[in-house]
């Protein structure tokens, strides 16, 4: 499942044209924030999909009945691009425990590249519900490599991923990989370039957020 949150025409979309607006991504503050709250929105949707249990909660007056979660996620991202992502999911799903992996890009001389996973951080996965955050959607190899090895660790019964912008190819090859996982995303576009950058897409957002880092 695919669910596009500009489709509502949201705040949403507003946030992603300042992503990708050049006159506006040179705030990396800004950039970030707007990442941020893409996240946010994200769990906000999330959350009603998930499963909840009645509770009876003690007030000063008597006695309440609520819906709370029947269990915390695990926030997993792909560092570095995706914290603030990661930072708007865990600002709402505050008690839960977090993943962290290390992939990237290896560029070759001929102007290739392949995924390199190097490190994970990660707490019991068995049975839980992961939601996996990474601003941008592209190929889907990094994502897809990295739910392979986030399977290594354990067995989650529900994985989602976040993404600020999705691209068509990306989100097929996640279907065709991992055809149980829901993808969220703040906009979708279709084009793809050879070199894997999505089109009209926003540019590197490692880099905007963080600065511009050395080619490894």
């Amino acid at each position: 499942m695919v669910i596009n949150l500009s489709d509502q025409h949201s705040l949403v979309s507003n946030w992603v044209s300042e992503l990708r607006n050049v006159d506006i991504q040179g705030d990396r503050m800004r950039f970030r924030r707007n990442l941020e709250r893409i996240g946010e929105i994200a769990a906000y949707e999330i959350s009603k999909v998930l499963a909840f249990e009645e509770k009876e909660i003690q007030t000063p007056m008597g006695t309440s009945v609520s819906k709370v979660l029947q269990q915390q996620p695990v926030l997993a991202t792909i560092l570095r691009a995706g914290l603030p992502m990661h930072q708007g999911l865990l600002n709402y799903f505050d008690k839960a425990d977090n993943a962290f992996i290390s992939a990237y890009r290896k560029h070759n001389k001929d102007g290739s590249f392949e995924i390199s996973l190097d490190y994970i951080s990660c707490p019991e996965l068995e049975n839980r519900v992961v939601i996996v955050s990474d601003p941008m959607l592209a190929t889907g190899s990094s994502l897809v490599k990295t739910i392979h090895f986030l399977r290594e660790e354990g067995h989650p019964r529900e994985i989602h991923i976040v993404a600020a912008i999705a691209c068509t190819v990306g989100i097929e090859y996640v279907k065709r990989e991992e055809p149980g996982v829901t993808i969220w995303c703040g906009d979708i576009d279709d084009e793809l370039t050879a070199k894997g950058y999505i089109v009209p897409g926003l540019g590197d957002a490692g880099d905007l957020a963080f600065g511009v880092k050395v080619q490894m």
